[in-house]
Protein backbone atom coordinates (compact mmCIF):
# COMPACT_ATOMS: atom_id res chain seq x y z
CA UNK A 1 0.00 0.00 0.00
CA UNK A 2 3.21 2.40 0.31
CA UNK A 3 3.53 4.18 -2.92
CA UNK A 4 7.58 4.17 -2.66
CA UNK A 5 10.05 0.92 -2.26
CA UNK A 6 11.45 0.54 1.15
CA UNK A 7 14.26 -1.73 2.10
CA UNK A 8 13.97 -3.64 5.39
CA UNK A 9 17.22 -5.32 7.53
CA UNK A 10 16.46 -7.99 9.71
CA UNK A 11 19.21 -7.98 12.64
CA UNK A 12 19.77 -10.89 15.10
CA UNK A 13 22.46 -10.69 17.20
CA UNK A 14 23.57 -13.23 19.81
CA UNK A 15 23.65 -11.67 23.48
CA UNK A 16 23.72 -13.03 26.57
CA UNK A 17 20.49 -12.86 28.56
CA UNK A 18 20.46 -11.57 31.99
CA UNK A 19 19.79 -14.19 34.85
CA UNK A 20 16.48 -13.40 36.27
CA UNK A 21 15.48 -14.93 40.03
CA UNK A 22 17.36 -16.04 43.09
CA UNK A 23 21.46 -15.66 43.00
CA UNK A 24 22.66 -18.65 44.92
CA UNK A 25 26.60 -18.87 45.81
CA UNK A 26 27.53 -21.02 43.27
CA UNK A 27 31.18 -21.21 42.12
CA UNK A 28 30.30 -21.39 38.58
CA UNK A 29 27.32 -19.92 36.75
CA UNK A 30 26.35 -20.51 33.14
CA UNK A 31 25.87 -18.34 30.76
CA UNK A 32 22.44 -18.37 28.87
CA UNK A 33 22.42 -16.66 25.60
CA UNK A 34 19.83 -15.89 23.16
CA UNK A 35 18.71 -13.34 20.46
CA UNK A 36 17.84 -9.56 20.18
CA UNK A 37 16.08 -8.75 17.36
CA UNK A 38 16.48 -5.38 15.89
CA UNK A 39 14.66 -3.92 12.20
CA UNK A 40 15.21 -1.24 10.09
CA UNK A 41 13.01 0.73 7.35
CA UNK A 42 15.55 2.30 5.12
CA UNK A 43 15.73 3.99 1.80
CA UNK A 44 19.86 3.82 2.13
CA UNK A 45 21.51 1.75 -1.09
CA UNK A 46 24.54 0.80 0.91
CA UNK A 47 25.45 -2.69 1.98
CA UNK A 48 23.30 -4.42 4.79
CA UNK A 49 26.39 -3.63 7.76
CA UNK A 50 26.80 -0.34 6.16
CA UNK A 51 23.20 0.82 6.91
CA UNK A 52 23.52 -0.71 10.05
CA UNK A 53 26.48 1.36 11.18
CA UNK A 54 24.17 4.91 10.09
CA UNK A 55 21.86 3.44 11.88
CA UNK A 56 23.73 2.92 15.32
CA UNK A 57 25.47 5.89 14.60
CA UNK A 58 22.10 8.10 15.07
CA UNK A 59 22.95 7.67 18.97
CA UNK A 60 25.31 10.79 19.31
CA UNK A 61 22.65 12.59 17.25
CA UNK A 62 19.86 11.54 20.20
CA UNK A 63 22.34 12.51 22.58
CA UNK A 64 22.88 16.01 21.17
CA UNK A 65 18.97 16.54 21.41
CA UNK A 66 18.71 15.48 24.89
CA UNK A 67 21.50 17.56 26.06
CA UNK A 68 19.14 21.01 24.41
CA UNK A 69 16.45 19.50 26.33
CA UNK A 70 17.85 18.88 29.76
CA UNK A 71 20.92 21.14 29.85
CA UNK A 72 19.78 24.20 27.46
CA UNK A 73 15.83 23.92 28.40
CA UNK A 74 14.59 23.03 25.04
CA UNK A 75 11.38 21.19 26.52
CA UNK A 76 10.56 24.28 28.47
CA UNK A 77 7.89 26.80 27.17
CA UNK A 78 8.61 30.44 28.69
CA UNK A 79 5.82 32.10 27.96
CA UNK A 80 1.94 32.40 25.69
CA UNK A 81 2.99 33.95 22.88
CA UNK A 82 4.94 31.92 19.31
CA UNK A 83 7.08 35.01 19.07
CA UNK A 84 8.58 34.93 22.67
CA UNK A 85 9.10 30.96 22.45
CA UNK A 86 10.58 31.48 19.23
CA UNK A 87 13.43 34.05 20.94
CA UNK A 88 13.21 31.81 23.32
CA UNK A 89 14.47 28.78 21.11
CA UNK A 90 16.75 30.58 19.47
CA UNK A 91 18.69 32.17 22.01
CA UNK A 92 18.87 28.38 23.64
CA UNK A 93 20.68 27.08 20.09
CA UNK A 94 23.04 29.97 19.78
CA UNK A 95 24.38 29.62 23.21
CA UNK A 96 24.79 25.71 22.56
CA UNK A 97 26.09 26.34 19.48
CA UNK A 98 28.58 29.07 20.53
CA UNK A 99 29.86 26.22 23.10
CA UNK A 100 30.20 23.54 20.85
CA UNK A 101 31.69 26.11 18.43
CA UNK A 102 34.44 27.51 20.93
CA UNK A 103 35.05 24.14 21.81
CA UNK A 104 35.73 23.48 17.94
CA UNK A 105 38.24 26.25 17.50
CA UNK A 106 40.09 25.70 20.69
CA UNK A 107 41.31 21.95 19.88
CA UNK A 108 41.85 19.88 16.36
CA UNK A 109 39.51 16.96 16.10
CA UNK A 110 40.22 14.01 18.00
CA UNK A 111 38.33 11.22 15.98
CA UNK A 112 38.36 11.12 11.96
CA UNK A 113 35.22 10.23 9.97
CA UNK A 114 33.79 6.66 10.40
CA UNK A 115 30.52 5.00 9.34
CA UNK A 116 28.68 5.79 12.49
CA UNK A 117 29.32 9.20 11.80
CA UNK A 118 29.68 10.50 15.37
CA UNK A 119 31.15 13.83 15.68
CA UNK A 120 34.83 14.61 14.65
CA UNK A 121 35.06 16.33 18.30
CA UNK A 122 34.44 15.14 21.82
CA UNK A 123 32.30 17.26 23.55
CA UNK A 124 32.05 18.94 27.32
CA UNK A 125 28.41 18.53 28.09
CA UNK A 126 26.97 21.94 28.73
CA UNK A 127 26.05 21.54 32.45
CA UNK A 128 30.17 20.48 32.84
CA UNK A 129 31.03 24.01 31.29
CA UNK A 130 28.20 26.05 33.37
CA UNK A 131 29.25 24.50 36.42
CA UNK A 132 33.42 24.79 35.93
CA UNK A 133 34.01 27.66 33.98
CA UNK A 134 31.28 29.75 34.33
CA UNK A 135 29.76 29.20 37.43
CA UNK A 136 32.62 30.38 39.65
CA UNK A 137 32.76 32.84 42.42
CA UNK A 138 34.98 36.06 40.48
CA UNK A 139 36.01 39.89 40.99
CA UNK A 140 36.91 42.74 39.30
CA UNK A 141 39.51 43.80 40.45
CA UNK A 142 42.60 46.92 38.64
CA UNK A 143 45.90 45.80 39.47
CA UNK A 144 47.98 48.13 37.44
CA UNK A 145 45.25 50.23 36.18
CA UNK A 146 44.05 47.29 34.15
CA UNK A 147 40.37 45.76 35.08
CA UNK A 148 41.26 42.00 35.10
CA UNK A 149 38.69 39.09 36.19
CA UNK A 150 40.17 37.27 39.10
CA UNK A 151 38.84 34.08 40.14
CA UNK A 152 40.22 31.34 41.92
CA UNK A 153 41.36 28.40 39.53
CA UNK A 154 43.57 25.33 39.73
CA UNK A 155 46.09 24.80 37.14
CA UNK A 156 43.98 22.87 34.64
CA UNK A 157 41.46 25.04 34.37
CA UNK A 158 43.88 28.00 34.05
CA UNK A 159 45.76 26.41 31.05
CA UNK A 160 41.94 25.53 29.36
CA UNK A 161 41.09 28.95 29.97
CA UNK A 162 44.01 30.57 28.32
CA UNK A 163 44.01 27.63 25.66
CA UNK A 164 40.20 29.04 24.52
CA UNK A 165 41.54 32.49 24.56
CA UNK A 166 44.27 31.97 22.42
CA UNK A 167 42.74 30.22 19.59
CA UNK A 168 40.02 32.85 19.77
CA UNK A 169 42.24 35.32 19.14
CA UNK A 170 43.75 33.25 16.28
Amino acid sequence: SWSQRFRFLLVRTRSKQQRKGPVQLDLFTPHSFGYEFKVIVTNKTLGAAATVDYHSGRGSQENTFGELKSHCQMDYIPVRTRAGNETYLLASLFAFNLMRELQMQASPPQRSTNPKRAARWVFERVDTIRCIWLQRAGRLTTPAGKLTLTFCAGKQLKERILQLVQALAA
